[in-house]
């Protein structure tokens, strides 16, 4: 069976707001050069659905646990994800981690292609902190050469995403 303190608490992490510390600061596109790199910002909504997988007794008698996750976004990213995540439970009460890797496909500001997510969150006490990047040279097609991070923003349960992302 699946660990369901884990369960919950990667749904607080995930979905709860949690702010990534963002790499780059960029807001609005800029006028390149050959040399230079585009600075963009996409926000949009997105739906996700995590699907709990079984562990191995050893696996979930170490508060461990693993979810599939697939995500719709809509906005300035148009696509899906799909990904894993394996997290861990802490001994304090809120506290735990977790570690995910998705691939995105799908549309971004009117180019097409794909790229990897890679996700870090960790819960200390009930403060969290989530760190969400594109995996170096994983973009293709159009967006070959992505590079830049995400956050996720929850109201009241309507899941936003705001990207901000170079281009070469």
């Amino acid at each position: 069976m699946p660990c369901q303190r884990c369960d919950t608490v990667l749904l607080v992490l995930l979905l709860a707001g949690c702010p990534a510390v963002a790499a780059e600061s960029a807001t609005t596109p800029s006028a390149t050069t050959n040399n230079e790199v585009k600075h963009m910002h996409a926000t949009g909504p997105f739906d996700v659905k995590m699907t709990a997988q079984s562990g191995s007794d050893a696996f979930n008698a170490a508060k461990l646990g693993r979810q599939t996750l697939t995500k719709t976004f809509s906005g300035d990213l148009q696509g899906s994800g799909v990904g894993e995540m394996l997290m861990a439970m802490g001994d304090v009460k809120g506290s735990a981690g977790y570690v995910a890797i998705e691939r995105v496909d799908g549309i971004l500001n009117g180019r097409t292609g794909s790229f990897v997510l890679q996700h870090s969150g960790t819960m200390n006490r009930g403060a969290p902190h989530l760190l969400i990047s594109v995996v170096p040279d994983s973009g293709s097609g159009e967006l070959t050469g992505l590079a830049g991070t995400m956050t996720i923003q929850n109201d009241a349960g309507d899941h936003r995403y705001i990207f901000d992302y170079t281009l070469p």
